[in-house]
């Protein structure tokens, strides 16, 4: 059985380099007789290697994770950072993400001190219906410890088909003793649509965190659900947005521009131009649009931000984005593995090549610490506005995010308000434990002020008076929040989040000037297709 497994490895690993080759994707490349040649040298040359590694290394060899774990991802890794090999865990998350839906207790779930913590359960999840509360400690799964497990794998325990059950065993701050919870596992749906409200009067707000198969149709509703047509303003909130599924990113684009504008481009080695086109339309959603982005958002989101700011149909606010305009073609392998191969890159309607340069610096760098690329290009919008490209999408409008000071940096360092340190929750579950009223309305006051710095100093975190006061606004946000997303659910706690966003601050103050921006475009659109139209006759 381990020989045919290995067996198996080895295909899945030629199968990849035949990829390379363009074997897998499209006829337009040919492989001669030559290649052929060197790559039956190449797999002869690394099996030979993995037989001497088998036999000789000094320790025995976990061949599954050799290969697995180094050798695939290592010759993906040359290529570009975002080639990527999944073994079947990460492949089977990748299925879930892309679907929005997985089976299993429904709640997020957090590392702390080599335990992992409840964050909040979703509402009207198995979990949130057994009892399960923010905060609450997971000891066990099914009798095994979760002690010193990720909490990928802790997940992993917690899912399963629909349907079955599974045993929790958790300690909670305040109870002597160790809670035990029988939950009935049940779909999950993995929302893109995280919130859709009316942020202010007149004006909507929807966070999109991601473009899995569902997008299209949670979009479709949130708009319907604020009934767009009729507000003053519309903010999507594409920060931390990593992207996903290509037809949902020209899905949400169709929403807001008019029919027959396309949307964005890719074309690669061995795949020819295509071109993605609205087909439905704005349908009368014509209202002012900003769009929120950061070094977050990538992909599926430059895609959406890139044709909403070359059509001059919304304004860009926030920081320079990612930079991720390589195109995935993502296929199952054996052994419920799975390869994503970079095949084509995308532009923006004005051509704007959206991918940041990656071959000079370092694969960390490249994800985590990404400079501002300068422009390598500059194209014009629909009305003739300069845009530049060479590397993610340059916002219209620069906002940055408020900056913490040293105080609060310290206290969520420490994690003051959502933690487990010694056997002592985090202040969030102190002070709800004091038993208060926590409605809509609530806010922090005196009582709550005490019990903090109090808890402060139960916790021996150094402050001063001077601290409490300059940051007392602060405090008191990240008071309700917390306590918002332990009785109400994260949604709720998200909205108390933004209600001191200087980047959402900044979108208000320019819906007066994404209005004008797109009415300037339709003039400019309208007398170019009028002086069209007298041409031709």
């Amino acid at each position: 059985m381990q020989g045919e497994r290995r067996g198996a490895l080895l295909v899945a690993f030629v199968l990849i380099v035949s990829a390379i080759l363009g074997g897998m994707y499209g006829p337009s490349v040919r492989a001669t007789s030559t290649d052929i040649n060197s790559l039956q040298d190449t797999v002869k040359s690394f099996t030979h290697l993995l037989a001497i590694v088998q036999k000789d290394y000094a320790i025995p060899v976990d061949t599954d994770h050799a290969i697995y774990s180094g050798a695939i991802p290592g010759m993906l890794r040359v290529l570009d950072p975002h080639s990527s090999f999944f073994d079947p865990r990460a492949y089977a998350s990748l299925r879930e993400d892309q679907r929005g839906r997985y089976y299993g207790v429904g709640m997020t779930i957090v590392p702390r001190d080599n335990f992992t913590f409840v964050l909040a359960p979703m509402p009207g999840s198995p979990a949130f219906r057994a009892g399960i509360r923010p905060g609450d400690v997971i000891l066990s799964v099914d009798g095994k410890s979760a002690e010193g497990l990720s909490t990928s794998e802790v997940a992993d325990m917690l899912k399963g088909p629909k349907g079955t059950v599974v045993h929790i065993a958790m300690k909670r701050v305040g109870d002597t003793d160790n809670l035990s919870f029988t939950v009935t596992r049940d779909e999950i749906p993995k929302h893109s649509v995280d919130l859709n409200f009316e942020v202010k009067p007149g004006i909507g707000y929807i966070k999109l965190s991601g473009f899995n198969e569902t997008t299209d149709t949670e979009m479709t509703d949130a708009l319907k659900g604020l009934d767009a047509t009729k507000l003053d303003g519309l903010v999507l909130d594409l920060r931390g947005n990593p992207g996903g599924l290509l037809n949902e990113a020209v899905a949400v684009s169709d929403m807001f521009l008019d029919r027959n504008q396309l949307i964005v481009s890719h074309h690669g080695r061995a795949s020819a131009e295509r071109r993605y086109y609205a087909v439905r339309g704005n349908r009368g959603v014509t209202i002012p649009l900003v769009v929120l982005v950061n070094g977050g958002s990538a992909s599926a989101s430059e895609i959406v931000t890139g044709a909403i700011q070359d059509h001059d149909r919304g304004l860009v606010v926030g920081e320079q984005s990612f930079g991720k305009g390589l195109v995935q073609t993502v296929s199952g392998l054996s052994e419920n593995t799975g390869l994503a191969l970079t095949t084509a890159r995308y532009y923006t309607p004005s051509g704007r090549l959206i991918q940041r340069d990656y071959k000079d610096i370092s694969l960390y760098d490249y994800l985590y610490n990404h400079k501002n690329p300068p422009p390598t290009e500059v194209k014009l919008t629909d009305s003739g506005r300069q845009v530049t490209g060479g590397g993610g999408i340059t916002p219209d409008v620069l906002a940055q995010p408020t900056k913490l000071n040293p105080f609060q940096e310290t206290i969520l360092r420490r994690d003051v308000f959502f933690g487990y340190q010694g056997g002592v929750g985090g202040f969030t579950t102190y002070f709800l434990g004091t038993k208060p009223e926590i409605t809509k309305n609530f806010v922090a006051g005196d009582s709550a002020l005490k019990l903090f710095r109090a808890y402060l100093d139960k916790m021996k975190i150094d402050y001063t008076e001077p601290d409490i006061a300059a940051n007392l606004p602060w405090i008191k946000r990240e008071i309700r929040k917390e306590a918002f997303i332990s009785i109400f659910g994260l949604t709720e706690g998200y909205k108390v989040d933004l209600e001191d966003d200087s980047q959402l601050q900044k979108a208000f103050e320019t819906l007066p000037q994404a209005r004008a921006l797109y009415d300037n475009a339709r003039k400019i659109i309208a007398q170019r297709n009028a002086g069209a139209t007298t041409l031709q006759q």
